[in-house]
């Protein structure tokens, strides 16, 4: 579904509405070729005339065909199950949730399917290239009372990274500044003199040779907020994909996981009052079973 949005401080751009999917759709989907199938619909389920004058908040729906996923390495670890909550492991490469060109191969649809679970949902998200512990609820009934605990800052979440050693970080550092996501690029940056929306504690954890192992204690979760922080330290994560500059890996490349694992979870269940923490039983360098085959990590 897509949706034209009006700006009430400057006119629209488009005179029509095929004028404007050309513009709004990724492009991911051929418009052209929709457009002429007739398969952009309107609210009355009629399609949608190209031709036809633009008009803002007018709802437009569409199917984009789902491609041939390659299944991802690497299996989802149950490390916590009650009646109420599940906590999994992802392995790097996973999507979170379905989105774009990850739908069967994303964490929500494997674990739905593998653990029987059709109500399973996520109460937060993590990169796909990302890997570590995501929690999720086991039905509808219990989202709100986990949902609140990130909405109120109370769920601590400690990250471990692989990056070049930094000799001057011997002490706890935090970095603060002002992130924002670039639109329509999947990268974020730094706002410079901008309002501070980002913090990260950093800290020396251990030192291997030129690289080091450093946890990471976010108390924001910016987009790409950790990446951002260390390397603008001097210290980009090993095998970053997108930072200190964008590789262009393709996306069923899974043979170099960036080095970035959510580690530890802890809270305060909010239903039972019990305290919990949660560690991923993966560590630091992590691999993929497509590394593993190309021989690139041991």
């Amino acid at each position: 579904m897509v949706t034209p949005h009006a700006n009430p401080e400057r006119p629209a751009p488009w005179r029509t509405i095929g004028e404007w999917l050309r513009d709004a759709v990724d492009d991911r989907v051929d418009v052209e070729a929709m457009l002429a199938a007739g398969r952009f619909v309107g609210s009355d389920g009629e399609p949608v005339d190209e031709q036809q004058r633009y008009r803002p908040q007018v709802f437009v729906w569409f199917h984009r065909e789902l491609r041939e996923e390659p299944v991802v390495p690497g299996e989802l670890v149950v490390v916590h199950r009650d009646e109420r909550i599940v906590v999994l492991d992802k392995p790097p490469f996973l999507s979170t949730v379905p989105r774009g060109n990850h739908v069967v191969q994303s964490l929500v649809v494997r674990a739905r399917e593998e653990l029987g679970l059709p109500d399973l949902t996520t109460m937060h998200r993590l990169d796909r290239v990302t890997s570590g512990l995501v929690l999720c609820t086991v039905g509808k009934g219990w989202r709100a009372e986990y949902q609140s605990m990130f909405a109120a800052g109370t769920v601590r979440k400690t990250y471990r990274a692989l990056a070049p050693y930094l000799p001057g970080l011997e002490e706890p550092l935090t970095v603060r500044n002002h992130i924002a996501a670039i639109p329509r690029t999947g990268r974020a940056h730094v706002v410079p003199d901008a309002p501070v929306n980002a913090e990260t504690l950093v800290e020396l954890e251990e030192r291997r040779g030129d690289l080091a192992v450093y946890r990471l204690s976010p108390r924001t979760g910016r987009t790409h907020q950790l990446r951002l922080h260390l390397r603008d330290l001097g210290a980009p994560i090993v095998d970053d994909p997108l930072y200190p500059v964008d590789l262009h890996v393709d996306i069923d490349d899974f043979s170099r996981p960036l080095q970035l694992l959510a580690s530890e979870l802890a809270f305060t269940d909010p239903v039972d009052g019990t305290a919990r923490h949660l560690v991923s039983p993966r560590s630091l360098p992590l691999t993929s079973r497509a590394g593993e085959e190309r021989g690139e990590r041991g």
